[in-house]
Parts: C-alpha cells; structure tokens; sequence
C-alpha cells in the first residue's frame, strides 16, 4: 500500500480519511482507466448533554479539537474548562461528538439555542434574522477597549515563511488535493499547529480547539488558512483572540470591515513574497533600521 493509500485506513474513527475511487483521467488526448484517492466528508453531529445542537460535514479526524474550537467559536462556552469531556461515537451513517459542559454553559445554549444544518463553508447557517447580523456590525465603541489585543508588530516575511511551511504539514491535501488548512505560527514564523479539514471553517475550528487544548495563547503569534478569508473566518479568529489573520486568497468586503471593527489585522494573497494587507496594518512592520551615528 503507497502513501496515498494509506489514508484510507486512518483516523480518529473507524471512518476512513479518505477512499480510493475507480476514475477514468483523460490527459494529453489518451483516456486510462485507472483510481483517484478522494477525501472522506462524513456528517458530525455535535450533541450538548444530550441535545443534538448541529450537524456539520466534516473530516473524521481531531474530532476532539473540533468539539472545543465550535464551541468557543459559537460562543457555546466561554473558556475550554468549560467543556469538561467529549466523546467520539461513531454510528453507522456518522459520528457523534458527545459534549459534556458546565452547567452555565448549558443554560445559556438552552435560552439560545436554535435549529441548524451546517454544511462545509455554510457561511452564516442557522442564523435565524438578519438582526443578529446587525447587532454584529455594529460600530465598535472605543470605550471598550480594543477586542484584538495581539502584540506586534510581526515582521513582514513571518507571513510567507509560515505559508511556505503549510504545503510540507498538508498531508492529506497532498494524497487528495481536496483539503482545506489552518496553521498557527509564533512570531518569528515557525509553524507550531496545522488541522485539515474539507470545510475551510472546520478546519479553522480545529485549530482554535487545539489552540484551546494545549493552553497556548492565541494572541502571542498569528493564523493561516489556504483559503479566502470570509467574514465568518475573520469572526472566528477574533473570537479565539487571534489579532492577525493570513489568507492565502482574498477575503470578502464584508470581511474586511468586519476585521478593522474588530481591531483585526487581515492579510491575503499571501503567496511567494509578496501579501496584502488591508486592515491594521502596524502589526505587519518592518524593522526599523539601525543609522549609524
């Protein structure tokens, strides 16, 4: 069994990462009959104390993660102690992350809770008016302090050297070429965490519940994800304390203006040696150079 195959028998569930399909590939005016391994997308219910809350697509490893970064992102609990376990079961049409969670925690999600199918890259799904997102955007009272409060600045060239790093920890992007990313480096650029999934969102959820797991602070370096960065990336990110955000694509206007709300320093296209950035930009500075006197 190669490498690319291999995947078909890993994971944290007894469903596969991926699964070897017959294709036929037409390439250079000759059609060979032949196989294509592609990644798995298997539904992934995450159920509170006992009450089913969504079900998402999703790929069927750090499930873990998963559990803990949807709830902080969905402002479910407000802290990782707050989810006090989880259990993976997997069913015979999908998985089941069973999330216990403090008593308060559950209190808040019951007076809240709403109804939803989440769908890979689903956007805004569930949300049940457009008043919620006119309580989101609303103008940032400065009063309140600053809701990023990443320190910075970060050199520039930390951007591309995490980017360049992302491909060589993609394992499964690599056997599939279907996998989003989302990578966490420290200041200087190291790449430190990377979670895959095939839902861009999940798989930035992943990496904030790792983030949240091992107790690292998410201010201290800054996220990438190999995707464009929309607007619910940008609240996710802001959410986990994350103060810069690096896309490899664009992101969306409303991205963008939700991002300089929120004090969040976004970059995108952010490939070989060159990135734009376009909002907060101090925390992307140059070194100053040292004049001799």
């Amino acid at each position: 069994m190669n490498a690319r195959a291999s995947f078909a028998e890993a994971g944290d569930t007894a469903f596969a990462l991926a699964s070897r399909v017959p294709a036929a590939s037409w390439r250079d005016g000759v059609l060979d009959d032949g196989s294509e391994l592609l990644a798995e997308e298997v539904p992934v219910a995450l159920v509170y104390n006992g009450i089913s809350h969504a079900v998402m697509l999703a790929s069927p490893q750090d499930l873990e993660d998963f559990a803990v970064g949807f709830s902080l992102s969905e402002r479910i609990v407000r802290a990782a102690r707050d989810v006090r376990e989880v259990e993976v079961e997997a069913g015979p049409y999908g998985i089941a992350l069973a999330i216990d969670i403090a008593p308060g925690a559950m209190a808040r999600l019951k007076a809240t809770r709403r109804a939803r199918l989440g769908k890979t890259g689903c956007g805004l799904c569930g949300i049940d008016s457009l008043a919620w997102f006119e309580r989101e955007m609303a103008p940032h009272d400065p009063r309140d302090g600053a809701i990023c409060q990443t320190t910075g600045p970060f050199a520039p060239q930390v951007l591309q050297r995490a980017m360049a790093a992302m491909s060589g920890q993609q394992r499964l992007h690599q056997a599939t070429g279907a996998m989003h990313a989302a990578g966490w480096a420290d200041r200087d650029g190291r790449l430190l965490l990377v979670r895959e999934d095939v839902g861009r969102h999940n798989a930035l959820d992943k990496l904030v519940g790792a983030l949240a797991r091992a107790d690292i602070d998410a201010g201290a370096g800054f996220a990438l994800v190999t995707s464009r960065a929309s607007f619910e990336m940008v609240q996710k990110a802001t959410r986990a304390g994350i103060g810069l955000l690096a896309a490899i694509s664009a992101p969306t206007a409303m991205a963008v203006r939700l991002a300089d709300r929120a004090g969040l320093t976004l970059a995108g296209f952010v490939r070989g040696d060159r990135h734009v950035v376009y909002t907060h930009p101090w925390r992307l500075a140059p070194a100053p150079v040292a004049h001799g006197t």
